[in-house]
């Protein structure tokens, strides 16, 4: 998308997740839920990307360093809330000064491509200097509820759980932390954020307000997927997220024609791909670039990494990785093969 850039907020160290690692390294279906952010956004075809982190920034940014795209990495040493952070990253935002720039979390894996840019739209329709990514989701308790005009339906606001009344409680349309903003309001309005709050800290979504306030035009876009808002704050959560982007991938296959008698231990990555009338048994685990053929057994309790199977194939009980198998071809169970070689 020309004229967009974006600032991923990756500064959290996710203290309830009982982990060494950066929040935003927590892994969803084996990878990290800054990648699939990141993921996203290039699929949306936003080429001007800044991350923002914090703690432990140099395991982050030795992450970074290992994927194909490059980012602009700025170092938040003082983690005081989320506007904090886009005011670390001002340089970039005046390097991009005529932009619109989406701002999101870096633990927000199942924000996709097609929400990004369909709220780009009407951000952009509209001359919005915000635009709130939201969705309706049946228990809303925990999240920031969108505020609208009764009559209108526009946005007037957001409300955190903590200062929700009976009425706004049971409102079920709530703030996703993603936002396209343009530029230049963003700028007018930064730096009018207080920190008069219980944490001390400086939050992003008071910018809507003080937009709303100034007389800019300001909306939100309701994702139709659920999942959109998610995220994960402790292993439970995260494991909760697994199992949502686990069956996902599960039934995107089933639909496009893999049989899948019971999906009981099957974990397959979204970068898989199975061609028609391939049976998939129990206890497979299949991840990295891995293609099958079609017409192939696999499983059950097979384990298969990064690997191109024909057509025709038969595996039970086997473990290969980085492995060419060629069609018509049976593969004796308890098998174990790594780079084209038998072990």
């Amino acid at each position: 998308m020309q004229n967009t850039c974006a600032i991923v907020l990756a500064a959290g160290e996710g203290t309830r997740m009982k982990s060494n690692l950066p929040k935003v390294l927590s892994k969803v279906l084996f990878k990290p839920m800054i990648k699939w952010v990141l993921d996203a956004l290039n699929l949306a075809k936003i080429q001007s990307i800044c991350v923002v982190a914090g703690y432990k920034s140099e395991v982050l940014i030795d992450y970074l360093n290992t994927l194909a795209e490059s980012y602009k990495i700025i170092i938040q040493t003082e983690r005081k809330g989320t506007a904090h952070a886009v005011l670390i990253a001002k340089d970039f935002l005046l390097n991009n000064i005529d932009k619109d720039v989406l701002i999101i979390n870096g633990d927000s894996p199942f924000i996709d491509a097609e929400t990004i840019k369909k709220a780009y739209e009407l951000h952009n329709s509209h001359q919005n200097a915000a635009t709130v990514i939201s969705a309706k989701i049946k228990n809303p308790y925990g999240y920031g509820r969108i505020i609208r005009a009764g009559h209108t339906g526009t946005l007037t606001g957001i409300v955190e759980q903590k200062d929700t009344d009976e009425k706004s409680s049971k409102i079920d349309e709530v703030n996703s932390g993603t936002y396209w903003f343009n530029v230049k309001a963003l700028l007018k309005v930064l730096h009018e954020i207080k920190n008069n709050n219980s944490q001390g800290e400086f939050y992003l979504p008071d910018a809507i307000s003080l937009l709303i306030g100034h007389g800019f035009s300001v909306n939100a876009y309701i994702s139709q997927i659920e999942s959109t808002v998610l995220g994960a704050n402790n292993p439970i959560q995260l494991n909760e997220l697994n199992h949502i982007a686990r069956m996902c991938t599960l039934k995107k296959l089933m639909a496009n024609g893999v049989d899948i008698p019971c999906t009981n231990g099957i974990i397959i990555t979204d970068e898989v791909k199975i061609g028609q009338n391939t049976c998939i048994l129990p206890g497979t685990i299949i991840k990295g670039k891995t293609i099958i053929g079609t017409n192939c057994t696999i499983g059950p309790n097979t384990y298969i990494d990064s690997c191109l199977i024909g057509n025709n194939i038969t595996m039970r009980a086997v473990d290969c990785s980085g492995s060419h198998i060629i069609s018509n071809n049976f593969i004796r169970p308890y098998s174990v093969i790594k780079n084209n070689k038998f072990i």
